[in-house]
């Protein structure tokens, strides 16, 4: 294994398409061939997606391009939140920081060089809790010179962390009787989104298994920030039918690519919060924006 390097964490299922792009574009990463990349393969649901996991088993298996491929195969179904759960607390406890991945995020050529050198920078940054790799489409203030910025709301979308921010995350909320009847609390949540409380309880009630809203919330709780691009190393190629996450046909992420040729950063280690550039994140996760995106999506 590359010591130098954040491992690359890909989770996969079902979908060879969306698979075998996600992986094609990170074999065209100038890091790739010095990058080690670990898959872990979900199992099936039920014995109707068998030949498709199969399918996807067969060609990550095929893989080269890297300075190590391993595959890790669930004989059971997970559920992407407890794979990526599972997945990168293994990763992280061992290496001590990661690069992780869907199946279906196309990447820039430089994304492996932002991200290893963002994971570099700010290891020891305690005010940072992650890196993404996604950045949305938003104004760039005047007189903000940097290309980076902070987020209270991390991106799934291709991201990084390290094993202290990793394993401070409480994946059981044990304190949301308290959180749930604290209305100042609630609303302070929902600062970075107006779904994130919604989407919070619905994982405490059973009814979902995202870990991300569990992320979101441990980094609400500890007042930490993710390190956002204005222009986007990554892409998400998987709105559809097949997607677990990412069933709409309409996305309302806009985001602005990077042209991928730049390998080298210049991060700002007094990095401070913009509240115009909250504001114009927070556009992207309100209420009015989420039924447009709804209406978008039944009206095709």
């Amino acid at each position: 294994m590359n010591k130098d390097l954040a491992p690359i964490c890909l989770f996969t299922y079902n979908r060879l398409s969306e698979t075998r792009k996600t992986v094609e574009a990170l074999q065209n990463n100038f890091l790739a061939k010095e990058s080690d990349l670990i898959i872990f393969s979900d199992g099936p649901q039920n014995e109707g997606s068998l030949v498709k996991i199969q399918e996807v088993r067969d060609y990550i298996q095929s893989i080269e391009g890297f300075n190590s491929v391993k595959v890790y195969k669930s004989s059971i179904n997970k559920g992407l939140g407890d794979s990526i759960i599972a997945g990168v607390t293994k990763v992280v406890n061992e290496f001590g920081s990661a690069i992780v991945l869907e199946d279906d995020l196309i990447t820039t050529p430089n994304f492996l060089d932002y991200m290893n050198q963002a994971l570099d920078f700010y290891h020891k940054n305690s005010k940072i809790i992650s890196i993404c790799g996604y950045g949305l489409k938003i104004k760039r203030p005047k007189n903000y010179n940097s290309d980076f910025y902070l987020y209270g709301r991390s991106s799934s979308w291709g991201w990084g962390t390290w094993k202290e921010e990793w394993n401070s995350v409480d994946w059981q909320v044990k304190d949301w009787k308290e959180f749930s009847s604290n209305k100042e609390a609630i609303k302070a949540f929902n600062y970075n989104g107006s779904d994130m409380f919604k989407m919070l309880k619905s994982v405490t009630e059973g009814n979902g298994s995202s870990w991300a809203i569990r992320f979101g919330y441990s980094q609400f709780k500890q007042n930490k920030y993710s390190l956002m691009p204005f222009e986007s190393f990554v892409k998400n190629n998987g709105f559809g039918v097949g997607g677990t996450n990412t069933k709409f046909k309409f996305s309302r992420f806009k985001t602005r690519m990077n042209s991928g040729q730049n390998r080298n950063f210049i991060f700002d280690d007094d990095i401070q919060v913009n509240r115009k550039i909250e504001k114009e994140c927070y556009k992207y996760h309100s209420f009015l924006i989420r039924i447009y995106s709804r209406i978008r999506y039944i009206t095709g």
